[in-house]
């Protein structure tokens, strides 16, 4: 399996993966280029990351001589969950949360309202909307939350 626990020197990778898809997701939908290409940076979140060492332990990589995506669990919550946009249609996000599935029972998450090809996605793999919205916090934005029906 090519999925591993991250460690502190993959962060590089995982930073990049998570900043530009959060610029090519999310900047159409907040259309905030201040956040996106100012506070949004590749070291700000590796700091960010470095003083939260308990990060890592729920901190996964798909790694296949190249980190291509990475997974972060809260108990039974997927977290974050992101492709490296070069790689995504490829099953590294089926991998990923079959693993979140499988290693931790993950049974919810929550995604923007608006990011219908993660909406999709989730769905695909048996996450359908509970009903439940809230605004992302600081935003007008809603998050929604997807649960998955365990047997």
């Amino acid at each position: 399996m090519n999925i591993r626990s991250a460690q502190t020197k993959d962060l590089s990778r995982i930073a990049e993966i998570f900043v530009f898809n959060n610029r090519i997701n999310y900047l159409p939908i907040f259309k905030d280029e201040s956040y996106s290409f100012g506070e949004l940076q590749v070291v700000s979140f590796i700091e960010q990351y470095l003083k939260r060492k308990e990060v890592y332990q729920n901190l996964y990589v798909y790694d296949d001589g190249l980190i291509k995506g990475f997974l972060q669990m809260k108990e039974t919550e997927i977290y974050k969950l992101y492709i490296e946009p070069c790689f995504q249609r490829e099953r590294i996000g089926h991998e990923l949360i079959e693993f979140a599935i499988k290693e931790f029972g993950a049974d919810h998450l929550w995604t923007l309202e608006k990011n219908v090809k993660a909406i999709a996605f989730y769905n695909r793999h048996g996450f359908c909307f509970t009903g439940q919205r809230q605004f992302e916090e600081g935003t007008t934005e809603y998050v929604i939350e997807l649960k998955r029906e365990t047997s």
